[in-house]
């Protein structure tokens, strides 16, 4: 019932052959209470999602809890689908997350440039090694950008201009165009330390 009130939800219909298999529901109910205690597992840290499904799939015989998380899977996958066709504004928050993640991807591609972005390490160590500095340089570059994102907002309040929580959200700290990834970099650690404020912004008025 409660499935059939989402579909009407968004103006669709289950009569129009969009949807040609039926949920088992005796099988999401019986196992009900067992799913509870999983997800209550994985959300308290007890046990991984990865983990649990391991051990479901590596029995000779799939268990009945299994086949009910995989039945309630479909179910969940079903709604959203329906969202999707139905609701346009559903779709555009989906498309703005989903570009949010390519502006991740967009930032690690700039940033991963030697070897023309390939990996070549012999050894998974080294492997490891190379990814997990990509992720900290491209974290530094986000943790930057945010800081000095938020000091210019700041700045521009205080001038009188008018900006809405709606129009930072559009503001993506992945952006690079300001980083020199070619050449040499000297680090004066020691002066950075001292260093109390932020550096000065540039001022776009001056050629």
């Amino acid at each position: 019932k409660a499935f059939e009130e989402e579909c009407k939800a968004v103006g669709l219909s289950l009569r129009k052959g969009l949807l040609k298999r039926v949920i088992n529901q005796e099988l999401i109910t019986k196992n009900w209470d067992d799913m509870l205690r999983v997800a209550a597992s994985i959300k308290t840290g007890w046990v991984t999602a990865s983990l649990l499904v391991s051990r479901l799939q590596s029995y000779s015989r799939k268990s009945q809890l299994l086949l009910a998380l995989q039945e309630y899977g479909r179910l969940q996958r079903t709604i959203f689908t329906l969202k999707y066709l139905g609701i346009e504004s559903y779709r555009s928050q989906i498309r703005t997350q989903l570009n949010k993640g390519e502006a991740i991807h967009y930032l690690r591609q700039y940033l991963f440039f030697a070897n023309e972005g390939t990996i070549r390490k012999a050894s998974l160590e080294d492997q490891e090694n190379q990814a997990g500095c990509l992720t900290l340089v491209t974290n530094a570059v986000i943790v930057w950008n945010t800081r000095y994102i938020a000091a210019i907002v700041e700045q521009l309040k205080n001038e009188g201009y008018q900006i809405s929580d709606e129009d930072i959200s559009h503001v993506s700290p992945c952006r690079f165009e300001h980083i020199n990834k070619y050449g040499h970099y000297n680090f004066d650690i020691e002066k950075e330390m001292r260093r109390k404020d932020l550096r000065p912004f540039r001022n776009t008025q001056i050629p």
